[in-house]
C-alpha cells in the first residue's frame, strides 16, 4: 500500500499549477456486496471487477460497515469492512459514511482514492421516516495542485420530496463550504428517475452532469441487466467530464442491480 502511494505522488508531483491533468472516476452501487435479489454474496468477485476499471478515484454506495451475523452464513465474508476489504493495497486512502444504522450493523457511503484525503465529513440529510440518508464529503489534495479537488459521494432518497431538499442541500455545501474556485466531483445514485436533478444542481451549485454535457442525457443505469431508469451521475464544477461510459453488462449486471458510470475528470 504505501509503495502504490509513493509511487503515485511521484507520478504526480511533476505536475505543474498550470498543465492540465486528468484522473478517472468510477461510481456504482454495490448493494452491500450482494446480487439482485440478495441471493449471493459476491463482494470478492466485485472488488477484482472495481480494480478492473484503473479508477483513480471510486465512489460507491450502500457500502456495509459491519454485519454482526453475515460472517456467519457466507465463507468468504470478509473481517474487516467492506470499504477497506475493497480499497485493499490499490487505493491507499478511503472514507466511510455511516448512514443506515440496524440491530446487526450499519451502511452507507464510501470513497476510494490514490490521492491522500485531507478531510471527510459526512453530512447528514435525512428528512424523515426509515431512510437514513448523507452526503460524503471528501477533500482530496493533488500533488502539485495548489487547490484541493472535492470529491462528494451522494445516495438520495426515493421519495421526490425527500430528494428536492436532499440536492438543495448539496447545493448549500457546494456554494458555501467549498471555494468558488475549487473542482468538485458529486458522483452516485440520485435516484432521479424523473430528471429533475440536472436543472437544481446547475442554477443552485453550477454542477454540470458528465453524461448530459456528452450525449445530451443521462445515462440509464437501472435494473443493470435492462437499464431503463436514468438514476446514477456523475456532475462537475470547475472541471470538465470526457469519454463517460457505462460499463458492460458482462460482469456488472451479475454484481449489481446498477450500471456503475465511468469517466475521465480533467482539471
Amino acid at each position: 500500500m504505501a509503495a502504490v502511494e509513493a509511487d503515485t505522488q511521484t507520478a504526480l508531483a511533476a505536475v505543474s499549477p498550470q498543465s492540465s491533468f486528468s484522473f478517472k472516476v468510477l461510481t456504482v452501487n454495490i448493494h452491500k456486496g450482494f446480487t439482485f435479489f440478495n441471493r449471493k454474496f459476491i463482494l470478492p468477485e466485485l472488488r477484482e471487477a472495481v480494480r478492473s476499471v484503473g479508477a483513480d478515484v471510486v465512489f460507491l454506495q450502500e457500502v456495509t460497515g459491519t454485519h454482526a451475523k453475515h460472517a456467519d452464513k457466507f465463507d468468504n465474508y470478509p473481517e474487516t469492512p467492506h470499504y477497506e476489504f475493497l480499497a485493499d493495497t490499490i487505493w491507499p486512502q478511503f472514507a466511510y459514511g455511516r448512514n443506515a444504522v440496524y440491530t446487526n450493523g450499519h451502511h452507507g457511503n464510501a470513497v476510494l482514492s490514490k490521492f491522500p484525503i485531507v478531510r471527510f465529513e459526512n453530512r447528514d440529510v435525512s428528512i424523515s421516516g426509515p431512510e437514513r440518508r448523507g452526503l460524503l464529503h471528501c477533500e482530496l489534495q493533488i500533488p502539485g495542485r495548489s487547490v484541493n479537488v472535492h470529491a462528494i459521494c451522494v445516495h438520495l432518497g426515493l421519495m421526490e420530496t425527500h430528494r428536492e431538499q436532499q440536492m438543495d442541500m448539496l447545493c448549500d455545501l457546494v456554494r458555501k463550504d467549498i471555494p468558488p474556485h475549487a473542482p468538485v466531483v458529486v458522483a452516485g445514485d440520485f435516484n432521479d428517475w424523473r430528471h429533475r436533478a440536472h436543472a437544481r444542481l446547475e442554477k443552485g451549485a453550477e454542477l454540470h452532469e458528465v453524461f448530459v454535457q456528452a450525449n445530451g442525457h443521462a445515462a440509464r443505469t437501472f435494473p443493470a441487466r435492462l437499464p431503463l431508469l436514468r438514476l446514477d451521475r456523475i456532475y462537475v464544477r470547475n472541471a470538465i467530464g470526457h469519454a463517460p461510459v457505462v460499463l458492460p453488462l458482462r460482469p456488472w449486471s451479475h454484481l449489481s442491480d446498477h450500471a456503475p458510470l465511468a469517466a475521465e475528470i480533467e482539471l
